[in-house]
Protein backbone atom coordinates (compact mmCIF):
# COMPACT_ATOMS: atom_id res chain seq x y z
CA UNK A 1 0.00 0.00 0.00
CA UNK A 2 1.25 3.46 -0.87
CA UNK A 3 2.33 5.69 2.03
CA UNK A 4 0.08 8.42 0.58
CA UNK A 5 -2.95 6.56 1.90
CA UNK A 6 -1.67 5.95 5.43
CA UNK A 7 -2.86 8.42 8.07
CA UNK A 8 0.02 9.27 10.32
CA UNK A 9 -0.23 10.98 13.67
CA UNK A 10 1.30 14.43 13.27
CA UNK A 11 0.53 15.63 16.80
CA UNK A 12 4.22 15.61 17.68
CA UNK A 13 5.26 17.52 14.57
CA UNK A 14 5.95 21.24 14.89
CA UNK A 15 3.57 23.46 12.97
CA UNK A 16 5.03 24.73 9.68
CA UNK A 17 6.02 28.35 10.08
CA UNK A 18 5.06 30.56 7.19
CA UNK A 19 6.65 33.98 7.20
CA UNK A 20 4.77 37.16 6.43
CA UNK A 21 5.33 38.42 2.88
CA UNK A 22 8.05 41.01 2.36
CA UNK A 23 7.81 43.85 -0.11
CA UNK A 24 9.98 43.70 -3.19
CA UNK A 25 10.66 47.45 -2.90
CA UNK A 26 13.70 48.93 -1.14
CA UNK A 27 12.92 49.44 2.55
CA UNK A 28 13.41 53.22 2.72
CA UNK A 29 12.61 54.71 6.13
CA UNK A 30 12.56 58.09 7.81
CA UNK A 31 14.15 58.48 11.24
CA UNK A 32 10.69 58.05 12.78
CA UNK A 33 10.16 54.93 10.68
CA UNK A 34 13.45 53.43 11.82
CA UNK A 35 12.47 54.08 15.44
CA UNK A 36 9.07 52.46 14.82
CA UNK A 37 10.77 49.34 13.43
CA UNK A 38 12.98 49.12 16.53
CA UNK A 39 9.96 49.49 18.81
CA UNK A 40 7.97 46.81 16.96
CA UNK A 41 10.88 44.34 17.18
CA UNK A 42 11.28 45.06 20.92
CA UNK A 43 7.53 44.69 21.46
CA UNK A 44 7.49 41.23 19.89
CA UNK A 45 10.73 40.19 21.64
CA UNK A 46 9.10 41.07 24.98
CA UNK A 47 5.90 39.22 24.05
CA UNK A 48 7.89 36.14 23.04
CA UNK A 49 9.80 36.20 26.35
CA UNK A 50 6.51 36.54 28.25
CA UNK A 51 4.97 33.60 26.41
CA UNK A 52 8.06 31.43 26.88
CA UNK A 53 7.75 32.12 30.61
CA UNK A 54 4.33 30.42 30.41
CA UNK A 55 5.47 27.61 28.12
CA UNK A 56 3.34 24.90 29.73
CA UNK A 57 0.10 26.82 29.21
CA UNK A 58 -1.95 25.95 26.14
CA UNK A 59 -2.77 29.58 25.29
CA UNK A 60 0.93 30.50 25.37
CA UNK A 61 1.82 27.56 23.14
CA UNK A 62 -0.84 28.45 20.58
CA UNK A 63 0.06 32.16 20.53
CA UNK A 64 3.86 31.75 20.39
CA UNK A 65 4.17 30.81 16.67
CA UNK A 66 2.30 33.95 15.58
CA UNK A 67 4.43 36.14 17.85
CA UNK A 68 7.62 34.57 16.50
CA UNK A 69 6.34 35.11 12.95
CA UNK A 70 5.74 38.80 13.68
CA UNK A 71 9.16 39.09 15.35
CA UNK A 72 10.90 37.61 12.29
CA UNK A 73 9.03 40.07 10.08
CA UNK A 74 9.97 43.17 12.10
CA UNK A 75 13.58 42.01 12.60
CA UNK A 76 13.92 41.55 8.84
CA UNK A 77 12.37 44.95 8.14
CA UNK A 78 14.81 46.47 10.64
CA UNK A 79 17.75 44.58 9.11
CA UNK A 80 16.88 45.76 5.59
CA UNK A 81 15.98 49.35 6.53
CA UNK A 82 17.61 52.07 4.42
CA UNK A 83 17.45 55.32 6.41
CA UNK A 84 17.09 58.40 4.21
CA UNK A 85 18.74 61.60 5.38
CA UNK A 86 16.03 64.19 4.83
CA UNK A 87 18.59 66.98 5.06
CA UNK A 88 19.97 65.73 1.73
CA UNK A 89 16.62 65.65 -0.07
CA UNK A 90 16.00 68.28 -2.79
CA UNK A 91 14.18 71.22 -1.21
CA UNK A 92 12.39 72.37 -4.34
CA UNK A 93 11.07 68.99 -5.44
CA UNK A 94 8.91 66.26 -3.97
CA UNK A 95 10.96 63.26 -2.87
CA UNK A 96 10.95 60.66 -0.11
CA UNK A 97 10.28 62.25 3.27
CA UNK A 98 8.59 65.36 1.91
CA UNK A 99 5.43 66.75 3.46
CA UNK A 100 3.48 68.02 0.46
CA UNK A 101 0.55 70.40 0.63
CA UNK A 102 -1.79 69.87 -2.31
CA UNK A 103 -5.05 71.51 -3.38
CA UNK A 104 -7.80 69.71 -5.26
CA UNK A 105 -10.01 71.20 -8.00
CA UNK A 106 -12.24 72.86 -5.36
CA UNK A 107 -9.28 74.44 -3.58
CA UNK A 108 -9.43 72.10 -0.56
CA UNK A 109 -5.90 71.63 0.80
CA UNK A 110 -4.42 68.55 2.41
CA UNK A 111 -0.94 67.57 3.56
CA UNK A 112 0.64 64.23 2.66
CA UNK A 113 3.93 62.94 4.08
CA UNK A 114 5.78 60.53 1.82
CA UNK A 115 7.16 57.77 4.03
CA UNK A 116 8.30 54.14 4.05
CA UNK A 117 5.87 51.28 3.53
CA UNK A 118 5.71 50.31 7.21
CA UNK A 119 5.14 53.93 8.23
CA UNK A 120 2.20 54.50 5.90
CA UNK A 121 -1.04 55.62 7.54
CA UNK A 122 -3.21 57.14 4.78
CA UNK A 123 -6.00 58.23 7.16
CA UNK A 124 -3.42 60.42 8.88
CA UNK A 125 -1.83 61.75 5.70
CA UNK A 126 1.18 59.40 5.60
CA UNK A 127 1.47 57.66 2.23
CA UNK A 128 3.96 55.02 1.17
CA UNK A 129 6.53 56.15 -1.35
CA UNK A 130 5.33 53.35 -3.66
CA UNK A 131 1.68 54.43 -3.53
CA UNK A 132 0.04 55.88 -6.65
CA UNK A 133 -0.22 59.32 -4.98
CA UNK A 134 3.45 59.43 -3.98
CA UNK A 135 4.51 58.25 -7.42
CA UNK A 136 2.41 60.95 -9.06
CA UNK A 137 3.93 63.59 -6.76
CA UNK A 138 7.54 62.40 -7.13
CA UNK A 139 9.69 65.13 -8.66
CA UNK A 140 6.89 67.72 -8.70
CA UNK A 141 7.58 71.33 -7.76
CA UNK A 142 5.40 74.01 -6.18
CA UNK A 143 2.85 75.16 -8.76
CA UNK A 144 2.85 71.86 -10.67
CA UNK A 145 -0.41 70.05 -11.28
CA UNK A 146 -0.27 66.26 -11.05
CA UNK A 147 -2.84 63.60 -11.87
CA UNK A 148 -3.49 61.11 -9.08
CA UNK A 149 -4.80 57.93 -10.72
CA UNK A 150 -7.28 56.43 -8.26
CA UNK A 151 -9.81 53.60 -8.47
CA UNK A 152 -12.51 56.22 -7.79
CA UNK A 153 -11.30 58.21 -10.79
CA UNK A 154 -8.40 60.46 -11.64
CA UNK A 155 -7.96 63.59 -9.55
CA UNK A 156 -5.88 66.65 -10.38
CA UNK A 157 -3.92 68.14 -7.50
CA UNK A 158 -1.84 71.29 -7.45
CA UNK A 159 1.34 71.27 -5.36
CA UNK A 160 1.08 74.24 -2.99
CA UNK A 161 4.07 73.65 -0.67
CA UNK A 162 6.90 71.19 -0.06
CA UNK A 163 8.74 70.85 3.23
CA UNK A 164 10.95 68.35 4.98
CA UNK A 165 10.58 67.86 8.72
CA UNK A 166 13.55 69.30 10.61
CA UNK A 167 15.58 67.00 12.80
CA UNK A 168 15.07 63.84 10.75
CA UNK A 169 18.14 62.23 9.34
Amino acid sequence: MSRAFVKEDDAGMPEAQVDLPMSEHPNFVTAAGLQMLREKAKEYEAERARLKGHEGELSAQSHLPRVEQELRYWEERLRTAIPIDLAKQPRGKVAFGAVVTVADEEGKQRDYAIVGEDEADPQNGKVSYVSPLARALDGAEVGDTIVWKRPAGDQELEVMAIKYEAGEA
